[in-house]
């Protein structure tokens, strides 16, 4: 249930967003501020317990925390909160003396987003949202402000701080590697890449923090092993994706991680377990697969992968070996989960003909690269059907 709490953090964590350039080129006098903040919050204070005390108001007690100051609850103090962020930052930025550099500041900044939007691989965001969503839904939760939460945390934060450190920390490998530099991949400049990092820590903060919140000690403690995993993916000094095997172990647990973590906030069941295990199966010969591509770009930039280590066509039958696997433990489920089980097979039939490749001729399987990111959206289909099919049972 959405409380006046959350629905307020959610306004403010956009309107911070939206007004972070600004708010960090402000140059205000800090005592001048904390003044006129204190005098806002008195106000606030009596002129909100003297509405209420005059029954002019009234909050419905389910849905505020409890907390109050004088006889206002501690959720009206963000609307004055609000208005000392966004007073100071309109005035700046429709200062008459600032007119004329508005628009250079608004294309700046509309260059920044864009650049972040393909940085963050809007092409994988259902990958991760995805599985937050429906994985939240059916474990009994609802569309709520955690769903809302999650599933936008999930869409682009978590994919901004996933890539964006993963572009700033393979950028020597990167350069050299043909097929960055699109829809599978950027390759910004080292220029750039102080903002990524910047936005990338601010967002995701922004979002856990909320979801922490709402959580509980076994959700919180999965939250915060998946970011982890994440970070430790391509940040140096740690670098799993240069240890061949947990390269592919950890990139899995980017995509199973928000599903057990929408679970786990709706009480974790052992009826999830085969399902997580094929997930997780899954995860790893899509990661070891499209490892295979990038065996040459890798070796010339001095990177370890699955890939590298066993080379293309022992990697290769891996991934089928797992592909198969995953299959396998959802068909024996049963109706209807089986047919995702046969579903899952095309992703065993779309690399079969790569199992003999060559290190040589390795960035050919970008073909069945491109076929897969395809795939994934007619399995999220079939997947999306029978969910419905289940719930309207």
């Amino acid at each position: 249930m959405a409380t006046y709490i959350t629905l307020n953090l959610i306004f403010l964590l956009f309107i911070g967003i939206i007004l972070f350039p600004i708010l960090t080129k402000l140059k205000v006098d800090k005592r001048v501020w904390a003044l006129l903040s204190g005098i806002l919050l008195v106000l606030t204070l009596i002129f909100d317990s003297l509405i209420i005390l005059f029954d002019i108001v009234a909050y419905d007690s389910m849905k505020i925390s409890g907390l109050r100051l004088g006889l206002a609850p501690i959720e009206d103090f963000f609307y004055t909160l609000l208005a000392m962020i966004l007073v100071p930052s309109i005035w700046h930025f429709f200062d008459v003396r600032r007119l004329d550099i508005i628009g250079a500041k608004m294309k700046g900044l509309i260059r920044t987003l864009k650049k972040l939007f393909w940085v963050s691989r809007p092409i994988s965001w259902p990958n991760t949202a995805y599985p937050f969503a429906a994985g939240y839904l059916v474990s009994g939760g609802n569309i709520d402000s955690t769903f809302m939460i999650g599933t936008i945390f999930f869409l682009i934060p978590y994919n901004l701080l996933m890539y964006g450190i993963n572009d700033v920390f393979d950028y020597e490998s990167d350069i050299l590697n043909p097929r960055k530099g699109g829809i599978e991949g950027m390759k910004e400049q080292r220029v750039f890449h102080p903002t990524v990092i910047k936005y990338s820590i601010i967002t995701t903060f922004l979002f856990v923090a909320l979801l922490i919140s709402i959580g509980s000690a076994t959700s919180n403690l999965i939250l915060s092993l998946l970011l982890f995993f994440v970070i430790a993916y391509s940040a140096k000094h740690l670098r799993f994706k240069e240890v061949p095997f947990l390269d592919s172990i950890t990139s899995s647990i980017h995509f199973v991680g928000p599903l057990f973590f929408a679970l786990s906030l709706n009480g974790l069941s052992s009826n999830a377990a085969p399902y997580l295990i094929s997930f997780f199966a899954w995860g790893a010969a899509s990661h070891a697969f499209g490892a295979v591509q990038d065996i040459i770009p890798d070796r010339s930039g001095g990177i370890s992968s699955i890939a590298t280590y066993l080379g293309a066509s022992k990697t290769v039958k891996l991934s089928l070996v797992l592909y198969a696997a995953a299959s396998a433990i959802v068909l024996a489920q049963g109706l209807p989960s089986s047919v995702v089980g046969i579903v899952g097979l095309a992703y065993f039939v779309n690399i079969f003909e790569f199992r003999d490749i060559t290190n040589d001729d390795s960035a050919k399987t970008n073909m069945a690269w491109k076929r897969f990111l395809l795939l994934n959206m007619f399995a999220g289909f079939v997947v999306t059907m029978i969910l419905i099919a289940t719930r309207l049972r």
